[in-house]
């Protein structure tokens, strides 16, 4: 496993070691005493998400708030999307700048977001099997939300946005500016 850093403070990318063979390949997805030499993070993730999605479905800008903030372990087991990052920590040296990386099942990547970020991806294939793993647990009355197409932000979401499909909360979530963070 190998950490590659990002843009944003403390949010990097993982990529695993993988052994290729006629029988197909294996690899390492997560080894909490590695990732804690290699990132510091200290906690433990308590809950795994998968989620399913055609074409063009984008989920996020999302967040959970205070107490139950979570950092992420994200990553694509088929298909391919794009992934957001948002930092949100007024404190960072990078609050308000975004990263983006295309996470395939082929590439096999992983992109850890910290604490006191948003966090949404869109589907760029027919169909993405995507993996979240949380350090704390999801909770309704703390989650929060960045309008995808914030002009102030203008993430480049990497398809039209005519073939964007949302739900109805994250079509009409708050801007940057009006979240309260």
């Amino acid at each position: 496993m190998k950490l590659k850093e990002t843009p944003l403070k403390d949010c990097y990318i993982v990529e695993p070691t993988i052994y290729d063979d006629d029988r197909g390949y294996f690899f390492e997805k997560y080894n909490e005493r590695r990732f804690e030499e290699l990132t510091g993070f200290n906690g433990h993730f308590v809950q795994d998400n998968v989620s399913r999605s055609t074409y063009g479905v984008l989920r996020g800008l999302h967040l959970q708030k205070g107490e139950h903030a979570q950092a992420k372990l994200v990553s694509c087991l088929e298909g391919s999307v794009y992934d957001v990052a948002l930092d949100l920590r007024k404190e960072s040296p990078t609050f308000g700048k975004w990263f983006g990386i295309e996470l395939t099942g082929e590439n096999k990547l992983q992109l850890y977001v910290p604490r006191g970020f948003a966090h949404g991806f869109v589907v760029l294939s027919e169909n993405a099997t995507f993996t979240y793993k949380c350090d704390n647990f999801y909770n309704k009355q703390s989650e929060g939300s960045v309008l995808w197409n914030d002009p102030d932000l203008n993430i480049d979401w990497q398809l039209p946005a005519d073939d964007v499909v949302l739900s109805d909360k994250d079509r009409i979530g708050p801007t940057f500016k009006e979240e309260n963070f």
